[in-house]
């Protein structure tokens, strides 16, 4: 053999290596809930493996009892294919997914579901169907809130709206803020810190974001909005760290210790929760807030993990919403 001669090897597929793994820290957050009896939950037309493994496994973890609302015959088809065990589930066979949202509604006002979980269909359709039923509906706006684990911020990090409201008013703005301070109550936050982003730090009319911040922060002066401590506008890097804001001269508790981001409008928080999962490695679950129920929230790219963590979340909520369901198991 020549010892010159150049060695071919078949390339190995090997998984990539992080040196953080922030689906461990949402794993034992979610393991806290260890005890609590489950929430019962309508899954609407969970119809692709990640959707209905995630209600699935958040069953298993003893978070919800999923009932699930769709196509019975695809959904079971699925689950064969799949080797999801729907041993012991209800189904409420429905033909399609404006029906199954409907249905996730209906139930939802009749209260033998405490916890809506989003499945395979579009948000749009999910949200017209819980809008529509009067039963569901209260005076505040509904709006999402997203909770990431971040390998390099030290506490989970709130960021709303990145999944409902497009362009909210200085008005819906308020009812997103207070959902967000709600949440974070339920959360075990009693007084959260909440940075309105901008562009910039300082108010500047030709940017109407950072008047809506300077509203927001007089507003929560004046006890139109509560349970939290807000400043604005900051822009993004002196909200999560304490030397740029030093370094900028803003003298403040939150930035560096923020636990609730509020997004000038959709674009910029959907880019931004993305941008954190995909390039900083955040591990995230989501919930609706301001309707009679919450609503676990995912988008249809998502894993079962995040899934399950959603519904985590959801539950929660209800939990901390009606004290008769917090009873330990």
């Amino acid at each position: 053999m020549n010892a010159n001669a150049p060695v071919h090897r078949t390339p190995t597929d090997v998984p990539p290596m992080h040196l953080f793994d922030p689906h461990v820290m949402l794993n034992q957050w979610v393991d806290s809930f260890k005890g609590l009896d489950p929430v019962h939950c309508a899954v609407v037309h969970p119809c692709d493996v990640e959707s209905l493994r995630g209600a699935v496994e958040a069953g298993h973890r003893g978070l919800i009892v999923p009932r699930l609302v769709g196509p019975e015959s695809r959904i079971r088809a699925m689950a064969d294919v799949a080797g999801i065990d729907l041993r012991g589930l209800v189904i409420d066979a429905v033909p399609h997914s404006h029906a199954a949202a409907a249905r996730g509604a209906e139930l939802a006002a009749a209260g033998q579901v405490h916890v809506l979980m989003k499945g395979s269909l579009h948000t749009d359709e999910m949200m017209h169907a819980v809008i529509g039923t009067p039963a569901l509906r209260t005076k505040r706006r509904l709006s999402h809130v997203f909770r990431f684990n971040i390998p390099t911020y030290p506490k989970p990090l709130l960021l709303t709206d990145a999944a409902i409201n497009i362009n909210p008013s200085l008005d819906e703005k308020v009812d997103i803020v207070q959902n967000a301070i709600d949440l974070a109550h339920f959360l075990g936050v009693s007084h959260p810190k909440v940075a309105v982003l901008s562009a910039v730090e300082t108010v500047t009319p030709r940017i109407s974001s950072t008047l809506d911040a300077a509203a927001l922060c007089k507003m929560a002066q004046r006890g139109q909005i509560t349970g939290g401590i807000i400043d604005g506008p900051l822009a993004f890097d002196n909200a999560i760290s304490a030397e740029a804001a030093r370094i900028k001269g803003i003298e403040s508790e939150v930035p560096g210790d923020a636990d609730i981001l509020v997004v000038p409008d959709l674009e910029a928080g959907n880019m931004l929760a993305k941008l954190l999962e995909y390039l900083a490695g955040a591990a995230s679950c989501g919930v609706v807030m301001g309707a009679r129920v919450p609503i676990a929230l995912t988008s249809r790219s998502d894993g079962a993990e995040s899934r399950m963590a959603s519904a985590a979340l959801a539950a929660l909520v209800a939990r901390g919403s009606h004290p008769e369901l917090a009873r330990k198991a």
